[in-house]
């Protein structure tokens, strides 16, 4: 374990760089900001020269990889961070110096245990991408197949298991503040951007998502998973089919090549509902980058890294609050939030619907260029706090994905509607998967999975209160404190500088998390 030290220390580093960004002045002029937070804050920027525009992203860059991809987490939650560092962390490109390629064949060797000339016929030194947990050289398979390998940087994990521990502590010690700082749960965000940055360190579980996603979206037309080559993918190094296409963030090839741009905005739309609706799993990191297009019109993503799950039931109530707000059903969807417990039940629906009414019924019937899901989503924020809604981990993935692919088809299709493109699709999957045969079918499968678990249940009610005879049941026993769980002498002395040392782990925690609060 860490020791509370280390942690004051890294984050010491990390608050100065925050400071010499400007990343630190929003936490002072926050009014939600706890008062503790906003003296160390000012502490941690003491004798510092900050910029007039503070410059968040640069900030997060210069401290290192966990950073950079806190940063994007980060970039979702503008009730967490402010307005104005939400949308400069957007530009937060995740992008490092390559490693050297010789570094990069040691570890591909190391990872298959055998030469590198026995698995792959070629690989080029050079780089197409390289990230802050891995980068990737296009390659020749021993059979001639061209291929695209992903390997983890060296020390990566080892790297990022310990910002991320430190992160931990930080969050648990500014939740304990209470108030706001409890509310917006950062122990959970931390929590789920730990999930996610593990699974990314695993390649093993990307190739995975990546077969997965692919058994998903089979029957869907125009939309590609590119094909895992198992006999070379462990957990450092995956490989995987080289595709040939033409960036989507490359609006003028795609032109010139002929591609109907209005029709590729509408159908990658549809293909993240169809994810996130349909199958309850999809592509999290849907970035310019991580999609192209093929000569034929085919959407093909890479790089699955990040992948979302959302069970069924969450499912219904998104497919019904996206329904309800493009048809303004307010109180259909005010009453989904209650339903989900998302708002606590001593608050008014009625109320709570006329605040949704306020953000929703602007954006009804507009375009994208004029009004658009990431603006809605922002005005929902804007309501949490004055009804006392806590964050819900689970829908962060799905926020921060329904932004991406906004921004890439207004970008294809600058006057595309997303409600109107969204409709037909949540309302064909209400109607099946609400509708009374659905409802039918549901009961009847849920009454009779009951009736399957009643043998089991009584086998726990005897294993619970087994019949009287046998050994008699034995009297409770006394609790006994054992020697190393009692207090020392001095503990009440060393209280003072536990005292210190979490105040300085505030200190610097405020600094890191200057963004958030910005």
């Amino acid at each position: 374990m860490t020791r509370p030290s280390k942690h004051i220390l890294r984050l010491l580093q990390w608050g100065r760089t925050l400071a010499r960004h400007g990343a630190l002045r929003g936490i002072e002029n926050d009014p939600n900001t706890p008062a503790q937070v906003k003296r160390l804050a000012r502490i941690a920027r003491f004798g510092t020269r900050q910029p007039r525009v503070p410059d968040y992203a640069a900030a997060f860059r210069e401290i290192g990889p966990a950073a950079i991809k806190l940063g994007q987490s980060l970039a979702t939650r503008p009730d967490l961070v402010g307005d104005e560092a939400a949308r400069n962390l957007l530009s937060l490109q995740d992008s490092l110096p390559p490693v050297p390629y010789p570094e990069i064949e040691a570890e591909i060797a190391r990872s298959f245990e055998r030469p590198v000339t026995d698995i792959y016929a070629e690989i080029d030194p050079v780089p197409v991408g390289s990230a802050s947990i891995a980068q990737v050289h296009r390659a020749v398979t021993t059979e001639g197949r061209e291929v695209a390998i992903k390997v983890l940087r060296p020390g990566i994990r080892e790297r990022l298991a310990k910002d991320i521990a430190t992160y931990e502590w930080a969050a648990a010690h500014l939740e304990a503040l209470g108030g706001e700082a409890q509310r917006l749960r950062p122990r959970l965000t931390i929590a789920n951007f730990k999930r996610w940055t593990n699974s990314e360190v695993d390649l093993r579980r990307e190739a995975a998502s990546a077969s997965e996603l692919a058994e998903g979206m089979r029957g869907f037309e125009g939309y590609c998973i590119p094909s895992i080559d198992w006999d070379r993918t462990n957990g450092r190094v995956m490989t995987i089919e080289w595709i040939d296409g033409i960036k989507i963030s490359d609006v003028e090839a795609l032109k010139a090549a002929g591609h109907d741009l209005p029709a590729l905005a509408r159908r990658l739309v549809l293909a993240f509902l169809t994810q996130a609706i349909s199958a309850g799993f999809f592509h999290a990191d849907m970035h310019q980058g991580n999609l192209f297009v093929r000569p034929d019109g085919t959407i093909v993503a890479i790089d699955f890294g990040i992948m979302g799950r959302i069970d069924r039931r969450a499912r219904q109530w998104l497919a019904e609050i996206l329904y309800g707000l493009t048809t303004g059903n307010y109180r259909r969807v005010a009453e989904i939030h209650f339903e989900a417990q998302y708002v606590p039940s001593y608050h008014s629906v009625e109320e709570f619907a006329t605040a949704l009414r306020a953000v929703g019924e602007p954006m009804r019937g507009k375009p994208v260029s004029e009004l658009s899901v990431g603006q809605m989503l922002d005005g929902l924020f804007a309501i949490t706090r004055d009804f006392d809604m806590q964050t819900q981990p689970h829908l962060l993935l799905l926020q921060k994905t329904m932004v991406m692919v906004e921004g890439i088809a207004t970008q294809l299709h600058p006057e595309i509607n997303m409600w109107d493109v969204s409709a037909p699709y949540v309302r064909s999957w209400i109607r099946d998967e609400l509708g009374p045969e659905a409802a039918l079918a549901d009961r009847i499968r849920n009454d009779f999975e009951t009736l399957l678990r009643i043998p089991e249940l009584i086998r726990r009610i005897e294993d619970r209160y087994p019949p009287r005879g046998g050994a008699p049941e034995p009297p409770p026993l006394p609790l006994i404190e054992l020697i190393w769980e009692r207090r020392r002498p001095g503990a009440s002395r060393w209280a003072g500088y536990v005292g210190a040392a979490l105040a300085g782990g505030l200190l610097v925690w405020a600094g890191s998390l200057a963004g958030m609060l910005g």
